[in-house]
């Protein structure tokens, strides 16, 4: 039986950070509002000239660096993201082109804050079946283009970002199970409702936000999806050694963790420096987790998202 294995991680942030008091000096907030509410400290920006293909092929070389293959071994290229570079063609071929390679297959996932899980097991199910050999999976967001600047309640929460890993096709149980859900009757709590129309904004181009509506929602099915996955692969909740989920707000990954019984010290938490990066948060996590050396090999990872349409989904990861 042939199984998906993570073999190379990666990630990328802008130079141009923004702290929470960079902020109080525009809009009416304080580094102790934003700090209370969510645990968000700072968060990095991209300049106007970087694209989410951009942050996306730093992330990439990275992660190829680190699995020790060249970018000509990919046979698929998924990249999650809800800020694409254009409307067409997707981030996935302009990835491609600046990796300088040709004819394997390439397309984007759009699940927000969900994107990279669901990218990852749309991946997962290619290397499984023999379509692809090596995957490159990639969350890269510049949610910086889609905030109200003058909005203290949604443009301190996010930033900007990429993460990436390598899929390698293995004899080894790698990507365990993957539980992905959708309800679309929660459209509106979380959503940037804009589109472009005659070449004129129709609607909101902003990210408009029900926060407690969405903090409710995202601990109650980011609880049930982990339960549901670990029961997939026939383990337990105290058989996970880490927990990322997505990194929207500190109580949010708190309150999850609590539910699930997994200690505060094997939850890993990176919204303090990243803030909300959408789909780009828990592929950044796991790789800073790597490399500081918490997450080893043979240890089980529960991958989380949760966003907006709304979506959730889980996968457990065996490094």
């Amino acid at each position: 039986m042939t199984f998906a294995r993570i073999v190379g991680t990666g990630s990328y942030l802008p130079r141009r950070i923004v702290t929470n008091d960079d902020l109080a000096r525009r809009i009416d907030t304080s580094d102790e509002w934003i700090v209370t509410r969510t645990g968000i400290r700072q968060r990095h920006i991209a300049e106007p000239d970087q694209t989410s293909s951009d942050l996306a092929l730093e992330a990439s070389r990275g992660a190829l660096a680190a699995a020790g293959i060249g970018a000509g071994e990919i046979d698929l290229i998924v990249v999650a993201t809800s800020t694409p570079d254009f409307v067409f063609p997707s981030t996935a071929c302009l990835l491609q082109a600046k990796l300088g390679v040709k004819g394997c297959a390439a397309f984007d996932v759009q699940a927000v804050c969900s994107g990279f899980v669901y990218g990852l097991a749309v991946a997962d199910s290619f290397v499984r079946t023999g379509q692809a050999r090596t995957a490159l999976v990639v969350g890269a967001e510049v949610f910086s283009r889609i905030l109200d600047w003058n909005d203290r309640g949604t443009c301190v929460l996010f930033g900007d970002g990429a993460g990436a890993v390598v899929l390698r096709a293995d004899e080894r149980p790698g990507i365990l199970a993957s539980v992905l859900h959708a309800d679309g009757s929660h459209a509106g709590i979380l959503t940037a409702p804009g589109n472009v129309c005659g070449g004129k904004v129709i609607g909101s181009p902003y990210v408009r936000m029900d926060g407690p509506a969405v903090f409710k929602f995202a601990v109650r099915v980011l609880d049930e999806v982990a339960r549901e996955t670990v029961a997939k692969c026939g383990l337990a909740l105290g058989d996970i050694d880490w927990l990322i989920p997505h990194q929207a707000n500190i109580r949010i990954l708190e309150a999850t963790a609590k539910r699930l019984g997994v200690p505060r010290e094997r939850l890993v938490a990176t919204v303090d420096r990243h803030a909300n990066t959408s789909a780009a948060s828990v592929p950044l996590a796991l790789d800073v987790a790597l490399r500081d050396g918490r997450i080893r090999a043979g240890h089980r990872v529960m991958l989380q998202g949760v966003g907006g349409g709304f979506t959730w989904g889980a996968t457990l990861v065996e490094m």
